[in-house]
């Protein structure tokens, strides 16, 4: 394909983040190779690409990637109940409360059985307040924690509330330092790696993540990503419209209403104009007859008023 010859992409990529890059990367080279396929001309800033929820490098599994327009859909795409399979040690803690830390204390956790940790898990269902760990993205005082653990600085945070759907334990090996895998549900912003830590703590023994892959994320499934190699061959090809999900198919997705409103009311809405209610409350997808996104609305004072209008007219 050569560059500049047709229209760059809008709309949802689910990608499989592959082990060992950070979600940052995932994006950058997603916008170089479309960069590259449809030239840069007119993008001062290059081709808007953005992900919904940042996955470590030592963790794989779902990735949604926004392209184009649909980056402006990233706030609501992010906001969905995350689900992960993940492996934890018990016995022995970390700096980082994964394996790529340093170990801060170890103890013959031999004692322990599938019933007693499955009665620690029953304690971290629901909501729960976590501790941010020193290494993830959460910003302090304009900097990011990660930044400052590099530095070997620890920091005061505050505690986020989550909400932790449901945690199974799926296998148990017994042992001084006891693996554990588990599936996790739960909301946008609960570290795996801080659960693993907590239930160790609980357990009186410490304990740290070992493994991590998002099997969900608002909706999008591991069964419909694709290999990011495959996604930037596509983008090379020309072809990467047969991966990505139109922006209102990923909204209703991920759970949110949709509305299909009649031609008149689409030019009104299309102008940033309310239309009447929904009927839904929380934000909505609004479509036009051929199923485009044309805005997403909220009710207030009786009126659908749109939260943003991404087909202006």
């Amino acid at each position: 394909m050569s560059a500049g010859t047709s229209m760059p992409p809008d709309g949802v990529l689910v990608i499989d983040k592959p082990v060992g890059c950070t979600s940052h990367d995932v994006t950058n080279r997603i916008r170089r190779a479309l960069r590259h396929a449809y030239g840069a001309a007119g993008r001062r800033h290059g081709h808007k690409v953005g992900h919904t929820g940042t996955l470590d490098p030592s963790a794989t599994g779902v990735l949604v990637v926004c392209l184009g327009r649909a980056t402006r859909l990233v706030r609501w795409l992010q906001a969905g109940t995350k689900t992960y399979e993940a492996r934890m040690q018990l016995g022995r803690a970390t700096t980082t409360l994964d394996a790529d830390g340093e170990i801060t204390e170890e103890h013959d956790a031999s004692h322990l059985d599938e019933r007693t940790v499955c009665e620690a898990f029953k304690r971290f269902v629901g909501p729960i307040e976590q501790i941010p760990p020193m290494v993830s993205a959460v910003k302090v005082d304009g900097e990011r924690l990660h930044a400052r653990a590099r530095r070997g600085e620890v920091v005061e945070r505050e505690p986020r509330a989550v909400v932790v759907h449901d945690l199974v334990l799926v296998d148990f090996t017994a042992g001084v330092l006891p693996e554990v895998e588990f599936l996790v549900s739960c909301s946008a912003g609960t570290y795996v790696r801080s659960l693993a830590d907590d239930v160790g703590r609980a357990l009186g023994v410490g304990g740290h993540l070992t493994a991590l892959r998002r099997l969900a994320s608002s909706g999008a499934r591991i069964s419909q990503a694709a290999a990011l190699d495959d996604a930037l061959a596509a983008i090379a090809r020309g072809d990467i419209g047969e991966l990505l999900l139109t922006p209102a198919a990923a909204l209703a997705q991920a759970h949110y209403p949709t509305v299909v409103i009649a031609a008149d009311a689409v030019s009104q809405l299309s102008r940033g104009r309310p239309i009447d209610p929904t009927g839904h409350d929380g934000p909505v997808a609004v479509v036009d007859g051929a199923g485009e996104l044309i805005a997403v609305v909220e009710e207030t004072d009786g009126r659908a008023r749109p939260l943003i209008v991404y087909s202006p007219a």
